[in-house]
Formats: C-alpha cells, sequence, structure tokens
C-alpha cells in the first residue's frame, strides 16, 4: 500500500496529512517545525510518497529537506497553484488536497537544489535584488 503526504508549511508549524491510495486520511496532526518532532509520523515513513507545500512569505523549509525520512519534494504555493482553487481553504484541507494531488499525479513539483548549491544560489540572488535596487536608485535620481 502507497501513503501519499501532503504538508502545509509555515514559519513555525506545518500540518501533515497522509492518505492512503483510495484517498482515506491515515493520519493527520499540526507539528512544530522541528526534525525532533518527526517521530510521530514513524510508523508511516517507510512508505509514504511525499509532498510538501512551501508558502512564498516563509520561504522553503530546507531543515525538512535535509532530514533523513522526510518527503523529499515540494510545490511552491502561488497564484497557480491548484490550492487556489479550493473554496474553504484551511492547513488541514491544504495539506489532504496536496497529498490528493500528489495521488492523482496532476501537482507540478518544484526542484531542490543540492545542499552544496544553495550558497551560490542564495549569493546570485542577493546579488541581482543588489542590482535591481541600484538601477531604481539611478532611475530615481535622473527623474528628479
Amino acid at each position: 500500500m502507497k501513503l501519499y503526504v501532503g504538508i502545509d508549511l509555515h514559519s513555525n508549524n506545518h500540518y501533515l496529512g497522509i492518505i492512503d491510495e483510495e484517498n482515506k486520511a491515515v493520519f493527520r496532526q499540526r507539528l512544530r517545525n522541528d526534525l525532533g518532532r518527526r517521530s510521530v509520523a514513524c510508523p508511516f515513513r517507510r512508505r509514504w510518497w511525499g509532498l510538501w507545500s512551501s508558502q512564498r512569505s516563509t520561504g522553503i523549509g530546507w531543515w525538512m529537506v535535509d532530514g533523513p525520512g522526510l518527503p523529499s519534494s515540494f510545490s511552491e504555493s502561488g497564484s497557480d497553484s491548484p490550492i487556489q482553487g479550493l473554496k474553504h481553504v484551511d492547513d488541514k484541507r491544504s495539506a489532504l488536497w496536496l497529498a490528493n494531488l500528489l495521488r492523482l499525479g496532476i501537482l507540478p513539483e518544484g526542484y531542490i537544489y543540492p545542499k552544496e548549491e544553495r550558497p551560490v544560489r542564495d549569493l546570485l540572488r542577493k546579488r541581482s535584488q543588489l542590482v535591481r535596487h541600484r538601477t531604481a536608485h539611478i532611475l530615481r535620481l535622473r527623474t528628479s
């Protein structure tokens, strides 16, 4: 039996929802963002296919990606996310909805940078941000 995991991730907690192949909820619980707390889902850990959702405002929880035995893919929630179509959205429904979309194979997954490449990517993002700020200041001075 395959299990599918959906995680609605926030800055200090996450909601974990696990469903089986028939879309029946096997496990639902809110947990703190702490690798030590992952033992709650241990009975299912060997059998799950995982997907977690990262909120744009909090960034990606690298501690989840790097932790052993945790879901290894993610879908960033944004304007193009299938979650946006839900009428009544809360953490529980979001997590179970993500698990169901994963089960159906219709949710696009994001790329997870290898741990060694993340500092370079972060440095390039920061440089890009500084270039944009510099350009904005130059343009502001020219129009004054």
